[in-house]
């Protein structure tokens, strides 16, 4: 029988809203910086998909379709580079910079990969992308290791 898993936004109620406060200075930060929502929800989905977690590509499926993805958008997600009339190119840019705080390549590949990403976007964009990314890999963090069940949706 699997062990039971603490959930540890309800153990630790005061780091989780931290955690939340920082998602929320990001998203605010991003629309400052002139990155549309669907940009930061593709960063959502594809961090997401690298991790494995259900439960934040659950929720922010619905986030990503309220932003304007599109179903194809996201069904081809997981091959994004195979489709580049599907993503902008600030699209394909913070894609790109996601899977390099996600993955943490070699440094020449995040090198190469972040210079690909300085010609799109400008350096508030760069650094929201970035904490993008890290907010949506602690939250995959918190949702994997505290077994947060997914629930059918209509």
């Amino acid at each position: 029988m699997p062990t039971s898993r603490v959930s540890i936004d309800k153990q630790t109620p005061s780091a989780y809203r931290a955690l939340v406060k920082v998602s929320t200075e990001i998203a605010a930060a991003a629309e400052s910086a002139g990155l549309p929502r669907a940009v930061m929800e593709l960063v959502n989905m594809h961090c997401s998909q690298l991790n494995g977690c259900a439960f934040c590509l659950s929720v922010h499926r619905e986030d990503a379709v309220a932003a304007g993805l599109s179903a194809q958008q996201l069904a081809v997600l997981p091959a994004w580079r195979d489709a580049p009339n599907l993503y902008t190119d600030e699209m394909r840019a913070a894609l790109e910079l996601a899977e390099i705080v996600t993955t943490l390549p070699n440094h020449d590949d995040a090198n190469c990969a972040y210079e690909r990403a300085a010609d799109i976007l400008d350096a508030d964009q760069i650094s929201v992308v970035i904490w993008g990314a890290t907010s949506i890999n602690a939250f995959n963090r918190v949702s994997i290791l505290s077994r947060y069940n997914v629930h059918p949706r209509p």
